[in-house]
């Protein structure tokens, strides 16, 4: 340890505690000795590139090309995602993809290039290969989007991991999204952005950069055309972004670009071509449908910090109640105290947790447990001694079972990249099933092990099994909290198969969205948190994890009233909606009647608009689109449109322009192209353009599409069909998914078309067998004047 580390160590136990503090620096020094003697020393290295070309090997959608000193796989999917793999890396085995890699393009051939170079034409992408090993991505009319630069590699001369570097172009003009979860943006602004998934452990703003979910993912969206790159290497590494510029008059334009580093791993790449929606579709496809939430977890869901119990739970839903502000599900928190007791329900606090349960279901509330991956390390505690009959625990590399450090004792961690470990760990949720539980979120799970210096994580020499391959924490560590949803995924198909799994994570990688969703964890209390929330979301939206929301309010506490109103007016209009209480953050009613009054109005709201959210995740399922999308989504060539971050499209068919800053009660929105009109009002408005509109603390601006069909729960309970007008001369029209309740059973999706019959809007569903008139109510709005 040098003189900082000793000085941070000597802080850290100070602030948490002796206990503990004693216990994190052991587990510091643990891990550093750890490293020290099972990670090899680089020493020197020896930096190779590709070197020239000397023969090719046509394949089925691409083939070969050999280098001097490396050779480049091509090939060219049916659904038109192009892989570029280097060193004989190939498509599989990935924990990104969604089981084989798709087939071969058959009409995808390699043939001769100019100056010495190949090419592969496909029918919606064409791939360039240099002499030297720069690789260009063309759409069909042969427009440049990107161009990587011949990589680089560092080979330790004694043996090792090699060490790489990508370094990519793209169009002056073009702007950068992605990389998971991030504080910034949604663009991405320049800057070097860390792959590797940290828990925050201090509240986050827009000025920080949380990292619970990284992934080597980018959206890039230019006049030319978008594209979606993916590198598919689950090491620690950092992407420098640096936008371009366009040259004035004669002057020459600057490219953008992105320098790829990565401690290891293939280098290996997907690349997606086409407008954002088929981008994400064909992403989509590649990684994995996203899980479908059941019904009631698109609703509103509240989670209660702190030590209470059965009682304190029962009051706060009868607070609710008695507020008339609608409740869909309690989250019971994992406790500092317990928190390495997994599937461990306090008897104290929760006597008759099951008949509570059961009691909460009939007023229509689940129950969501947390749940974290670190388990005692000792003896008695039954999930440990379990665990330790299957030799379920990483082990270091001497062989050792690796011990962390929770709030309350050592613990140990499953590997959850073994098969086996997985279903012993997802039969273990039997016990929450028990005990009434009907969902599941997971915390700390980076995996988190507190320490007073360094990182706080395992060792990165400890052992995994990697599905058979077998590594270290280095290329495990990343994916870790991806197999621990996948096991919870998959063992509670098996124990309830009959419904749909509700799961969401903290942290992730690339595909979690085929076991559930996410929020965005210890975001700061204060209005940058706010903005933080609505660009996580986003971003996790367009890296295809369509279901995402914040904890509304932050996590410091002492948000203001009207911090409060527009944290929970924003959170109602995203996918996980959820509100917190307790270590210091309070309840509306604690704020005074006003905010009650306004706190029902963004609820009911939420309500009204649940089979809307229904209807977007069976629509997110089938098409891989993000619920939230940013304004461009549709109109990317609309330059203007892509450095909004502060308003998003909900689906197609809304726009919501959430109040970021305080003491506004007006605010300027950019509409894209087309007729809008304000929801509270019922005001039209032309775009493309900006306009200024109320904004008042009782509600956020929120603008329906003209045309628009949207789903929404009427006064009886029952779906009702929102319509609003589409433009005198022009038709709309939307699509619908009536839920058919929590199970798999597979709904109709149910097209509708919207037009102009004279003085009156026709309303009708679209079929086989024709138009025929719409079987849910019908409400027009938008016929007032102008």
């Amino acid at each position: 340890m040098d003189g900082r580390g000793l000085v941070r160590s000597v802080r850290s136990v100070g602030s948490v505690g002796a206990a503990r503090g004693l216990r994190t620096v052991r587990a510091a020094w643990r891990r550093r000795r750890a490293d020290a003697a099972g990670l090899p020393p680089r020493g020197t290295e020896r930096a190779r590139t590709p070197g020239q070309v000397r023969e090719v090997e046509p394949g089925p959608g691409g083939g070969v090309v050999r280098f001097s000193r490396s050779e480049l796989r091509i090939l060219v999917a049916v659904n038109g995602a192009v892989f570029c793999g280097w060193d004989g890396a190939a498509p599989e085995p990935s924990y990104a993809l969604a089981g084989r890699c798709p087939d071969p393009d058959p009409r995808a051939v390699l043939e001769p290039d100019t100056d010495g170079g190949w090419r592969v034409v496909a029918e919606r992408v064409t791939v360039a290969v240099s002499r030297l090993g720069s690789v260009e991505v063309l759409t069909p009319g042969g427009v440049v989007l990107r161009r990587d630069l011949p990589p680089r590699w560092w080979e330790p001369t004694g043996g090792g991991t090699a060490r790489w570097m990508q370094r990519s172009e793209v169009r002056a003009d073009a702007r950068f999204f992605g990389l998971g979860g991030r504080a910034f943006g949604p663009g991405l602004r320049d800057g070097t952005y860390r792959l590797w998934n940290t828990g925050p452990g201090r509240a986050v703003g827009p000025g920080d950069d949380p990292r619970p979910i990284t992934m080597p993912v980018q959206l890039v969206v230019a006049d030319a055309g978008t594209h979606l790159a993916f590198h598919d290497s689950s090491w620690d590494g950092t992407v420098t972004l640096r936008e371009g510029a366009e040259g004035a008059g004669s002057g020459h334009d600057r490219t953008g670009t992105s320098t790829l580093r990565m401690d290891g791993g293939p280098l290996r790449c997907w690349v997606m071509v086409g407008t954002p929606a088929r981008v994400l579709l064909a992403w989509g496809s590649l990684t994995g449908a996203p899980a479908l939430p059941p019904a009631w977890a698109l609703g509103h869901h509240h989670a209660r910090w702190g030590r209470g119990g059965e009682q304190e739970v029962r009051r706060t839903v009868a607070r609710y109640r008695e507020h008339g502000l609608p409740l869909d599900a309690v989250h019971l928190g994992v406790d500092h105290h317990d928190a390495h007791r997994v599937f461990t329900v306090d008897r104290e606090r929760f006597p008759r947790l099951p008949a509570l349960a059961d009691e909460l279901r009939r007023d229509g509330i689940r129950l969501v447990s947390a749940i974290g991956p670190a388990v005692a390390a000792e003896g008695g505690d039954a999930v440990h001694d379990s665990g330790a009959a299957q030799e379920a625990f990483v082990r270091g590399a001497s062989g050792e079972v690796v011990q962390g450090v929770s709030w309350s004792g050592d613990v140990v961690f499953p590997d959850f990249t073994h098969a086996r470990v997985r279903r012993w760990w997802g039969g273990l949720y039997t016990e929450r099933l028990e005990q009434g539980f009907a969902g599941f979120w997971h915390d700390l799970n980076e995996p988190t092990s507190f320490t007073a210096f360094g990182e706080p994580t395992l060792p990165r020499s400890a052992r995994h099994a990697l599905d058979g391959r077998g590594g270290d924490h280095r290329e495990a560590h990343n994916v870790y909290a991806l197999c621990m949803a996948r096991a919870a995924y998959e063992g509670l198909r098996t124990l309830v198969p009959q419904e749909r799994p509700f799961v969401f994570s903290r942290s992730g990688w690339a595909g979690m969205q085929r076991y559930g969703g996410t929020w965005s964890g210890e975001v700061a209390t204060g209005w940058p948190g706010l903005r933080a929330s609505l660009a996580l979301v986003m971003g996790l939206g367009l890296c295809g994890v369509p279901y995402a929301g914040p904890d509304v309010g932050g996590v410091d506490g002492d948000a203001s009233a009207e911090l409060y109103l527009r944290w929970l007016q924003l959170g109602a209009h995203l996918p996980l909606f959820r509100t917190h209480a307790g270590a210091g953050n309070r309840e509306p009613w604690e704020f005074g009647a006003e905010v009650v009054r306004h706190a029902r109005a963004a609820l009911v709201g939420r309500r009204r608009l649940q089979p809307y959210f229904v209807t977007l995740a069976h629509l997110a399922r089938h098409t891989g689109a993000p619920c939230v999308r940013p304004l461009w989504w549709s109109a990317p060539e609309e330059r203007a449109l892509r450095d909004c971050g502060d308003t998003f499209l909900l689906g197609d068919c809304l726009l919501v322009a959430p109040v970021l800053v305080p003491g506004v009660e007006r605010r300027t929105v950019r509409l894209p192209g087309g007729r809008w009109y304000e929801s509270a009002t019922g005001r039209a408005y032309d775009g493309p353009a900006q306009v200024l509109v109320d904004a008042p603390l009782d509600r956020i601006p929120v603008f329906a599409r003209a045309g628009a069909v949207i789903p929404v729960r009427g006064q009886d309970g029952g779906l009702e069909l929102e319509v609003w007008a589409p433009v005198r001369g022009r038709t709309g029209g939307g699509t619908v998914v009536a839920d058919v309740g929590d199970g798999w059973e597979e709904p109709e999706i149910e097209r509708y078309g919207v037009r102009w019959a004279g003085a009156r809007i026709v309303v009708e569903r679209e079929g086989k067998g024709g138009a025929r008139e719409s079987p849910y109510p019908v409400r027009v709005r938008g016929l007032g004047p102008r």
